[in-house]
């Protein structure tokens, strides 16, 4: 269940995202949306990325498997030239860099997506909001319902609705 309050200043809206978040709404269940730019104070709606994390994890992880596959074939089909090794890690370590390089790339892309929230298994419209209007789109139980929107009201929501989900 969604609820959306309308703002008519910032700093009500900063206002009711702090007493959300006092009343234990994090900040992945509030959403902001306006036609304008909306310049919040810092670490009011900061949602934790592990986007540095994810590209050095998938760059270590391709690099491993591209190791691995390499000394598999390598020994599973052995080769002999001329008293060199079966597995030269100086010959093969271009392919290693390379293909640790398309592991970073992916894995920054995909993570992009998931963070971004692309990939949304509810299809919620986004709300219309008014020119010179903040909304905040609130994500609520049925049992927070009734606190979350008398929280709004006090922080100076102009209007306050139920938004409903599409199936």
């Amino acid at each position: 269940m969604y609820l959306a309050g309308d703002f008519m200043e910032k700093e009500a809206t900063i206002h009711a995202l702090r007493e959300m978040k006092a009343n234990g709404f994090g900040a992945d269940r509030l959403d902001v949306f306006s036609q304008e730019p909306v310049d919040l104070p810092r670490g009011l709606l900061e949602r934790p990325a592990r986007m540095s994390f994810a590209s050095v994890a998938g760059a270590v992880i391709f690099c491993l498997l591209a190791i691995g596959f390499v000394y598999f074939t390598q020994y599973n089909y052995p080769l002999v030239t001329g008293g060199m090794p079966l597995f030269s890690f100086w010959a093969t370590g271009v392919v290693f860099y390379e293909l640790a390089m398309l592991g970073a790339i992916l894995t920054t892309f995909f993570w992009f997506l998931r963070e971004s929230g692309l990939p949304r298994r509810r299809r919620l419209a986004v709300p219309v909001v008014p020119p010179g209007a903040i909304c905040l789109r609130v994500r609520c139980g049925p049992e927070q319902q009734d606190d979350a929107a008398r929280s709004l009201r006090l922080a100076g929501a102009v209007n306050v609705r139920e938004l409903e989900e599409k199936p």
